[in-house]
């Protein structure tokens, strides 16, 4: 059990880390200016437009870095900061997102695979921690059921951890499509 905590830790170190250099990363750019001038929203618009997509609408949303594609509603949704800025950061980001449209415009497998696992690791993320606390309580009063439950738990986390995995190809084709539209268009 001891090891479930050191691969817990080391997860979370990890994601903050990701997490602070994603935030730095973000901040440096909002000092690059477009030369073209045009702000996020615009560029979702355009790049949207050159790839054919039409029943898409670039929308904003509270939060910063809260930038998303919905396929369901068939939304750009980029935080207010991106869909109003005119930089570097902004331009990348609102790319981005067009990017998962454009996935979801092709039948990018990827993304199709990974929206059939949302449901799944929606319960699973809500759920892990509590059925994995709850086993290891019951396992402390040398139950079996306590064990048992405690592996439901770690099998719940799996979940959630495979999503992650099978959210890299996705994340990571999209920001090629979005480098190659915008270097194509710069």
């Amino acid at each position: 059990m001891i090891g479930y905590y050191i691969l817990a830790g080391a997860i979370f170190l990890v994601s903050m880390y990701v997490s602070n250099t994603l935030k730095s990363k973000f901040k440096k750019y909002t000092k690059v200016h477009l030369q073209n001038g045009m702000s996020g929203k615009e560029i979702a618009e355009k790049m949207l437009a050159d790839n054919g997509i039409n029943d898409v609408e670039v929308v904003s949303v509270a939060g910063m870095l809260t930038d998303h594609y919905n396929p369901a509603s068939k939304t750009v949704n980029l935080s207010e900061s991106v869909f109003s800025q005119r930089n570097a950061a902004a331009a990348a980001v609102a790319a981005h997102e067009c990017g998962h449209a454009v996935q979801h415009a092709t039948a990018y497998s990827w993304l199709r695979l990974r929206s059939q696992i949302v449901p799944a690791m929606g319960i699973s993320s809500k759920l892990s921690n509590i059925v994995i606390m709850a086993g290891l309580i019951l396992s402390a009063s040398g139950t079996l059921i306590g064990n048992t439950i405690f592996l439901i738990g770690i099998l719940l986390f799996a979940v959630t951890t495979v999503f992650a995995f099978i959210t890299l190809p996705v994340e990571f084709d999209a920001s090629n499509r979005a480098l190659a539209w915008l270097e194509k268009v710069n």
